[in-house]
């Protein structure tokens, strides 16, 4: 949804009044506020940034009443029902604390935390004070990896055996991440960049793998390599190999590979599902009617079509500002309806502990080759 749509056009969720307010104006926030404005019952009461100007900004661009330097104050000044922590990782424990002290649902940007036993305390803290804690898992949303979840639910690709989720992203060829005068803050995260990463690496993986928990699985090899050499830049490759039962799993970021991807594809005991997330498609590979010498020429003329829908899809998306975030819209709206109608929220918090914990192993130093 773009950020000049005619607001009267709300969704149908949720169904009661709810307010909500931002801290952190990052381009993480337009995402966030282009779904909120469109959410039926939401109101916008504040944005919070440290930089005057890019709060004013994003406040003015979003129709936002009020904006603020200091989230003390617009916890204290303003009636909020739920806050979105947007900031950066190493920020959130202490930002989160704050808002829960205030009595607001935090719906706050992966990682929740930097460790599972960090993710346990602020649980803990969230639960004690009877408030909803949910971190972002907004990729599972999106509509390829819901097309990859009905063709398993449907049987099309029979028992998952094997699951890849995959990302290249050029993060050192320009950009945020790469200025030396002004490194980026992820630089300082366990991982470095790819923590930014390592979250929807785990969700994902998980989702998939079934059964979709750690203690299932029993063995975890992880490769973390810094081929671009330099101090900048912890790591920049990631090659981890997962095994549960007789399924496989394999994470793998590269930022020297090309084209820029994240993929996820799910091969199965009679067919393959793949997704890809930045150029948002779903192809299925499957046995077909047809006999088994013409079953590839059909699956190729089935691939043919999808990508070609994909390309024009691609167009219109960018045409009404969609992209790889659009996952990120109905995660909003089912957390929201959670919180109007006291459902439990989309992310659970098995998923949130299973996913912090796998993230822990994958950079424990035992599992490390």
């Amino acid at each position: 949804m773009t950020s000049n749509q005619d607001t009267t056009n709300k969704r149908r969720l949720p169904l009661c009044k709810i307010s909500s307010a931002l801290i952190g104006g990052g381009v993480i926030s337009a995402q966030h506020l282009n779904t909120l404005r469109g959410i039926r019952g939401v109101e916008i009461v504040g944005v919070c940034d440290l930089s005057p100007a890019l709060a004013q900004f994003t406040a003015d661009r979003f129709a936002v009443p009020s904006w603020f330097t200091n989230y003390h104050e617009m916890l204290e000044c303003s009636d909020v029902d739920v806050v979105h922590v947007l900031t950066p990782p190493a920020t959130h424990d202490r930002i989160v604390r704050d808002c829960l002290d205030s009595g607001k649902h935090v719906i706050v940007e992966k990682p929740i935390a930097l460790s599972h036993a960090a993710f346990c305390e602020l649980w803990d803290y969230a639960a004690t004070r009877n408030l909803q804690l949910i971190e972002n898992h907004n990729y599972r949303f999106n509509e390829p990896i819901q097309q990859i979840e009905r063709a398993i639910t449907t049987g099309q690709i029979g028992t998952v055996e094997e699951v890849e989720v995959r990302i290249n992203v050029n993060i050192r060829g320009g950009g945020r991440y790469s200025d030396r005068n002004l490194p980026h803050p992820s630089h300082q995260l366990p991982a470095g960049i790819i923590h930014e990463f390592i979250t929807h690496f785990s969700y994902m993986l998980l989702n998939f793998m079934p059964p979709a928990s750690i203690d299932n699985i029993n063995t975890i090899r992880a490769a973390w390599r810094n081929h671009g050499g330099g101090n900048l830049f912890k790591y920049d490759d990631l090659d981890a190999t997962i095994l549960a039962g007789s399924t496989h799993g394999r994470l793998r970021f590269s930022c020297h590979q090309w084209p820029d991807c994240f993929s996820v594809q799910i091969r199965g005991s009679d067919g393959v599902a793949t997704a890809e997330l930045f150029h948002p498609t779903c192809q299925v590979t499957k046995h077909r009617p047809v006999g088994q010498h013409l079953t590839p020429l059909v699956n190729s003329l089935a691939g043919a079509r999808t990508m070609t829908q994909s390309g024009f899809g691609s167009i219109w998306r960018k045409i009404r500002n969609h992209g790889a975030y659009e996952g990120l819209s109905r995660f909003l709206e089912l957390t929201y309806d959670s919180l109007c109608t006291n459902k439990e929220p989309p992310v659970t918090y098995q998923q949130m502990n299973e996913t912090s914990r796998l993230v822990d192993a994958l950079l424990a130093l035992e599992n490390r080759i």
